[in-house]
């Protein structure tokens, strides 16, 4: 198919400007990935913002993983991470064994990081008042109000 986008960077606005009518806006790409990859652990995949290794895209502005302060909050995000990381593996290898073994583990790991989280901090979610005596989920300090 031939290109009939002119070469005059003035059709476009100069350097900065609109999107021509005869661009793509994108060309999408999707990595195919191995059954079995390598994973990162759930506090570097937050850092890195996947679990897998094979798709980490680092940018410019990427998190130091080494001042990130572990707060059990911090700690409860990076399970919570994880878990919806090889949630989206899993629909695309749902015959991984390992992934899905991996995967329940975290989904222990996460359920009882957000029990003990709400048990000594209060509630993350509305839903989580009903765990308590008394209705509580507009007392402050809301979760990310506190200093862990």
């Amino acid at each position: 198919m031939e290109n009939k986008c002119p070469n005059d960077r003035s059709f476009y606005g100069g350097i900065q400007g609109v999107l021509p009518p005869c661009g793509d806006l994108a060309t999408p790409y999707v990595p195919m990935m191995e059954p079995l990859p390598e994973r990162y652990s759930y506090t570097d995949a937050l850092n890195n913002g996947t679990l897998f290794p094979a798709l980490n895209l680092p940018f410019h502005l990427a998190v130091d993983a080494n001042n990130v302060i572990k707060t059990p909050l911090n700690e409860l995000q990076a399970l919570e991470f994880v878990v919806a990381e090889l949630g989206l593996y899993l629909d695309t290898h749902p015959d991984d064994e390992e992934a899905f073994y991996v995967y329940k583990q975290y989904v222990e790991l996460e359920r009882d990081a957000r029990q003990a989280y709400v048990a000594n901090k209060g509630p993350l979610f509305q839903m989580d008042s009903a765990q308590s005596d008394t209705y509580n989920w507009v007392k402050d300090p809301w979760p990310w109000h506190l200093k862990d």
